[in-house]
């Protein structure tokens, strides 16, 4: 076979894993967090396929970056390469991890930009040493002007747009958009697409996404105190449990509905509690970027044209979630 037939199979091969691939179980300590997978494929030397930084604004053991972890370590497995992931919430910490990385001369970054002007001295450097760079999840607006190849997530303003859409054809005329992370320009922007689609009122809510309990109180003291919220967004799976016991803790009648999944987020909308979750597919934002980054090393292949690549927004409803639950057992969902 030729070298490109080598590679493009090496890539369908990878993406009929993406079923039943897991690279750990994400658990750490407050702070960065750091795993590594350099698995090797048949006939492969371990990191033959390069080594991979990435760099999220994650918390460890977050149900959602643990999934994307599974992802990128699932495709390093794939490719012979080595890939490292970190994850920490506090922006001058991950600049630093970026800077770690270029320091050891990796062959590509994948980087989360919640915060971009908190990155963009770090991302810059990383472009001009020559190491490429995706990024992820967060940060699409920045992506390209900072030098990165192509974004992987979904466009949070579309998304929310989504789900402003089918909360209003759920009667809701007065929404409460719960932040959890101050300063996530994401956040803003799926709070602000709610707005242009719903037809009614959108307040939002700040709450700490590391005191769950608090924010349980502080959502269900909003309800108690107006009435007249019949409507609670959240932009995180942990947040949505904390609205879940909260509207039911205040006697509200409010219905929730939430951005990314969990199992139990996935329970609780077999069980009616929330109506829908936003699923922007976050295994695809561990896997494709090492994917992407893998071909680019080994033949200079670019994807996206300049413009992002999209894993979502797609919507899990009752409809669906039975289906879902048995692929998130297997840390893929």
């Amino acid at each position: 076979m030729t070298r490109v037939t080598r590679l493009i199979t090496a890539t369908l091969l990878g993406a009929l894993a993406l079923g039943g691939c897991s690279g750990g179980d994400g658990g750490g300590q407050a702070g960065a967090s750091a795993s590594t997978s350099s698995a090797r494929p048949a006939g492969g030397q371990a990191g033959a396929g390069g080594t991979y930084a990435v760099i999220t604004h994650g918390a460890p053991g977050d149900s959602f970056w643990d999934v994307v972890k599974n992802g990128a370590e699932a495709a390093g497995g794939q490719y012979g390469a080595k890939v490292t992931y970190q994850g920490d919430g506090d922006p001058a910490k991950q600049a630093q991890l970026i800077d770690q990385a270029v320091s050891e001369k990796v062959d590509g970054l994948v980087i989360s930009m919640a915060n971009p002007d908190a990155l963009r001295e770090s991302v810059t450097k990383a472009v001009a040493a020559k190491i490429p760079v995706i990024t992820i999840n967060s940060g699409a607006d920045n992506s390209k002007e900072l030098g990165a190849i192509t974004h992987v997530g979904q466009s949070e303003e579309v998304a929310g747009r989504g789900a402003g859409e089918k909360l209003r054809a759920e009667g809701v005329t007065k929404l409460l958009c719960v932040i959890h992370e101050a300063g996530n320009v994401g956040l803003d922007q799926r709070c602000n697409g709610a707005t242009a689609t719903l037809g009614g009122t959108v307040e939002r809510l700040q709450v700490d996404v590391s005191n769950l309990a608090d924010a349980t109180s502080k959502i269900k003291a909003k309800l108690q105190a107006d009435t007249s919220v019949n409507g609670v967004l959240t932009l995180n799976p942990a947040v949505a449990v904390a609205a879940r016991d909260a509207i039911a803790d205040g006697g509200s009648k409010a219905r929730l509905a939430t951005f990314d999944l969990s199992a139990d987020v996935v329970d609780a909308i077999q069980a009616g509690e929330i109506l829908f979750a936003v699923d922007q597919q976050q295994y695809l934002q561990g896997w494709l970027p090492i994917t992407f980054l893998y071909l680019y090393k080994n033949n200079l292949n670019t994807v996206g044209g300049g413009l992002p690549v999209n894993t979502g927004p797609g919507f899990v409803t009752k409809d669906n979630a039975a289906q879902v639950a048995k692929l998130a057992q297997g840390g893929t969902r």
